[in-house]
């Protein structure tokens, strides 16, 4: 064993001092920025984005000139060429300098990943790149330190073959490299250890995954300070315990935590452990639930691509307020186009765009900011375009289509089959071109006149609140109604509850029911059934369906909304300071009555009042 933990310390040398981490987040009079995201080990596809964006030449050198290059993480896993990537951002970081430009790396949620050892995404080809470093008696060393701790797990009885196997598969060569690479001391672990999370240059702020709240809370530097010092703290700590030999880096992150309370449980009681030993399983019990490896971080967090505009737009403004910046550049979540969009007037741009193709089927764009001025580079084409707004996108859907195609399709498209659910709603197939999607076909109007499907749909359009599902008026089996989009994958919320399901959900659940009751307490909504509630399981996104309960003439809150508290944000409350009688009548005048639209006023009014906003 005295071997091993040499072995084991040479792998893992642990810094006996912190780290030196670099300053600067913040960086003004810049004119020209290019930003890229989310390469995932595809380096030929980035190397061309970079040249249709004159960042490198030919040679794959640095040609930008003054331009500051901003990369919001995610050069690793998935893909084959993640070193040959980080090679090459490292080689333009010196380079770029010599012709006054810049190249700034904001580390994603994968690269925290490969500190850390969640190890999940990286592919084959990325520990092939290190095998050459890794020597077959590294490996058996490793291999007999992992044999001697199963025998005393296991009170001798191990197979040695079958657990060799198991050691060959969990751990490839180029397994034991990698990590040493990815270590404090190592070429990519320290090198990333001392990048930001969130850089500002002008006035656009530059992060991997969004804007939660946790930004609004602090100042940027107060950000990433905290959120660095967890992943340093963490990962010195993880390869004290390596070098001691009581941990293989092949523990998974997950089981991190637990080991080191198991390890906690038997220091407190042998006096002969080491002080560094117990502080660092300290340190890792205490921050393996660090906010930077949550969901709500900003490596992680999707709200900004995911939540409404109504549901997010206060949290976007007060993050914006905190960094000092009027717009937010973010990777992490891959555009629907898999081209670059804009959300919020601009005030988000969403840059990745699914560069590695074998994975996400897109390609490589760069965002381009020149002296006011917005541009997009491709890959696949030296034109620059334009960026696009996000599309409206209430339920996940196959073929990237539209709102307009999908109203389109729904209403033109072949009825291929009727059925129907548990929950009584006759479901239609329509398809054309070889696209098909499935949709609820509600029989009426039961007056002449009044549609109180269409009426959610339109009202949900005029406010933003992306809640309804797309409904068009059709003729289905000689039967005049409405057919709403139903996503193949839909689960209501009697299966969400059951299941507790939707902690992973991309907005919120929180503020994705009170937008619902809202939506409600406007519509006059008498009735809202768990069926009602559906949800599109990829990204736990809220749709309501089914408003035959809605539009009623009474003026006060539906009977299910009395005790229910309701938040009305300032983004809210613009919204309704919309809803006039002139675009109410205009937009719903022909699927609701004069009483009805009225209604609405009135409740919108009242909404306002509670606020404590004028109606």
């Amino acid at each position: 064993m005295q071997t091993i933990l040499r072995i084991a310390v040479c792998l893992f040398a642990v810094a006996t001092s912190g780290s030196t981490l670099a300053d600067d987040y913040r960086f003004t009079g810049v004119e020209r920025v290019v930003a890229l995201s989310d390469p995932h080990g595809d380096h030929a596809a980035m190397l061309r984005t970079l040249g249709n964006a004159g960042i490198v030449d030919v040679n794959d050198n640095w040609v930008g000139g003054d331009t500051y290059l901003v990369i919001t993480g995610d050069l690793l896993d998935r893909g084959p060429d993640s070193r040959a990537i980080m090679d090459l951002v490292m080689r333009l970081e010196s380079q770029a300098p010599e012709s006054g430009g810049k190249v700034l790396l904001t580390l994603g949620n994968h690269e925290v990943m490969n500190l850390v050892g969640d190890l999940r995404y990286v592919s084959a080809g990325e520990y092939a790149a290190f095998a050459g470093e890794e020597s077959a008696e590294d490996r058996e060393q490793w291999f007999q330190a992992l044999l001697s701790r199963r025998r005393v797990q296991t009170l001798g009885m191990v197979d040695e073959a079958e657990l060799r196997a198991e050691f060959d598969r969990d751990r490839p060569a180029g397994f034991y490299a990698h990590r040493r690479a990815f270590s404090s001391q190592g070429t990519y672990g320290r090198w990333l250890l001392e990048k930001p999370l969130m850089v500002v240059v002008n006035d656009t702020a530059y992060v991997h995954g969004g804007m939660p709240p946790m930004v609004a809370e602090q100042s940027l530097e107060a950000l990433n300070d905290r959120l660095r010092d967890d992943i340093n703290q963490y990962v010195v700590a993880m390869e004290t315990l390596f070098g001691a030999a009581l941990v293989d880096p092949a523990v998974n992150f997950y089981d991190q935590a637990d080991v080191a309370e198991g390890l906690a449980a038997g220091a407190a009681s042998d006096p002969s452990t080491e002080p560094a030993v117990r502080k660092a399983i300290e340190t890792v019990v205490a921050l393996n639930d660090s906010p930077v490896h949550g969901p709500d971080s900003p490596l992680w967090y999707r709200g900004t691509v995911g939540c409404s505009v109504l549901a997010e737009g206060d949290v976007l403004a007060a993050s914006l307020a905190a960094v000092g910046a009027s717009r937010v550049v973010i990777g992490h979540t891959p555009t629907v186009t898999r081209g670059v969009l804009e959300r919020f007037d601009g005030r988000v741009i969403e840059i990745d765009t699914g560069m590695f193709n074998a994975a996400y089927r897109g390609s490589g764009f760069a965002l381009i900011l020149e002296q006011g001025s917005v541009a997009v580079a491709q890959e696949n084409s030296p034109d620059l375009t334009a960026p696009v707004s996000h599309p409206r996108r209430v339920g996940e859907r196959s073929a990237r289509l539209s709102a307009e195609v999908l109203e389109s399709l729904m209403r033109e498209g072949e009825v291929m089959s009727m059925t129907s659910d548990d929950a009584g709603r006759t479901l239609v197939e329509v398809g054309r071109d070889g696209v098909s999607v499935t949709a609820v076909f509600s029989e009426g109007p039961r007056r002449k006149g009044r549609n109180p499907e269409i009426a959610a749909y339109r009202l949900d359009q005029m406010l933003n609140l992306e809640l309804v599902p797309v409904t068009v008026e059709r003729e289905v089996d000689g039967k005049a109604g409405t057919l709403q989009f139903m996503p193949d994958n839909a689960r209501d919320e009697t299966y969400r509850s059951r299941s507790g399901q939707g902690s992973s959900a991309w907005c919120p659940l929180p503020r994705q029911w009170n937008s619902l009751y809202v939506f409600d307490a406007l519509i006059g909504n008498e009735k809202r059934l768990p069926s009602s509630m559906v949800y599109s399981a990829g990204n736990w996104q809220i749709m309501s369906m089914g408003h035959e309960n809605a539009f009623s003439t009474g003026r006060g809150r539906p009977a299910y909304l009395k005790s229910q508290a309701l938040e009305l944000t300032a983004t809210w409350i613009d919204a309704l300071d919309t809803l006039t009688a002139d675009a109410l009548n205009e937009t719903l005048g022909d699927v609701l009555s004069e009483r009805q639209i009225s209604a609405i006023g009135h409740r919108a009014g009242t909404l306002l009042e509670e606020a404590g906003a004028s109606p």
